[in-house]
């Protein structure tokens, strides 16, 4: 069993740590992990490891950290009878060759009912039955759902807010796959302009996403109308641009909204940021409200729905890339994590 594990003191520093195979208990299962997805998503599950409890899915070693990812993996042993050798199943696994769960068998497949994991919200512990040979869209279903279900629950969250009076939304980090998410999901669902911020080089690749009424460089940001009474949903994470921001748009910036963290190395300087104090948005918050108010299946049709649509028009711009072994993980994580991977590129990848 072979894991891509992260130093939680600094992430650029991980290994592949191989442990001895276990022997399953009564009611585990083994999956072999097929393929999964790697994006800078992923990454700010390692920033954010001990502050939400991502280093709390999979249990390591002390100081180390099993990076979570969305799979599909294969059940190759089963301890638990309602639970079939065989099964293809889509979840959160950690990146390895495969992945041990205490299951227990749900409507749709089966939830992880480890001690560890009763505090986490349900969407990060279950297992979903899908067919047993890829279908056309699986990868970008790995590559999207993610990412998209907290774009989806971020502008569920800003409309239910009514924008807090707010004309337009800006989205740091434009080039971003949960960037372009959240601009899909605003010109979806609202009449709010979206104006997307990126560097000079990624000016042309987010133009030609046509998810943004507008695209801006960090450099011109003093080109935007200072009157527009606006929010800013910040994937970057860098507060040097956050505070940019709000001095340039000063009374008319109505919300500050915290979720990403592609430009992480930024984070940790302090710069004054005058106007609202920025809010950090907590997906599972969300999916909690709304699976009470809409109940879990409605929820979910909306979301799958959601998705699905996003997903044909990302054709037009996303460049799928499969690769295999321990030296692609290996070296995918570190272009992610040094913020050089294009963003047209969808990785998947397999042990």
């Amino acid at each position: 069993m072979t894991y891509l594990e992260i130093a939680r003191s600094n992430i650029r520093n991980f290994r592949m740590h191989t442990t001895e195979p276990v022997v399953l208990a009564a009611g585990d299962v083994r999956l072999t992990l097929d393929r999964f997805a790697l994006t800078s998503n992923n990454i700010s599950y390692a920033l954010s490891g001990d502050f939400l409890d991502y280093w709390g899915f999979f249990p390591a070693e002390d100081g180390w950290g099993r990076l979570p990812a969305m799979g599909y993996g294969i059940v190759s042993e089963s301890a638990n009878p309602d639970i079939a050798v065989g099964g293809r199943y889509f979840g959160f696994f950690p990146v390895g060759s495969e992945h041990i769960v205490q299951a227990q068998s749900s409507s749709s497949g089966f939830i992880d009912a480890g001690t560890h994991r009763e505090k986490h919200a349900m969407a990060y512990r279950a297992f979903d039955r899908v067919a047993d040979t890829a279908g056309e869209n699986d990868n970008a279903i790995l590559l999207f759902r993610g990412l998209f279900m907290t774009s989806f629950l971020a502008e569920d969250f800003l409309h239910e807010q009514n924008f807090f009076d707010a004309a337009q939304v800006l989205i740091t980090s434009a080039s971003s796959k949960t960037s372009i998410a959240l601009a899909h999901c605003l010109r979806a669902h609202s009449t709010m302009r979206v104006v997307g911020l990126t560097s000079d080089a990624n000016v042309d690749f987010v133009n030609s996403v046509g998810e943004y009424h507008d695209v801006v460089t960090y450099s011109d940001i003093t080109s935007l109308d200072p009157a527009i009474q606006t929010v800013i949903v910040d994937m970057a994470g860098n507060p040097e641009i956050v505070s940019s921001v709000h001095t340039h748009f000063g009374e008319s910036m109505k919300y500050s909204c915290s979720i990403g963290a592609t430009h992480w190395d930024q984070t940790g300087h302090r710069v004054d940021t005058p106007g609202p104090k920025p809010q950090f948005f907590f997906a599972p918050s969300q999916i909690s409200k709304r699976s009470k108010e809409w109940g879990r299946e409605e929820l979910n049709n909306r979301l799958e729905s959601a998705l699905t649509t996003f997903i044909e028009g990302s054709k037009q711009w996303l460049r799928i890339e499969h690769l295999h072994g321990t030296d692609s993980v290996s070296d995918t994580y570190s272009q992610l994590v040094a913020g050089k991977m294009s963003p047209e590129i969808g990785n998947i990848l397999s042990f």
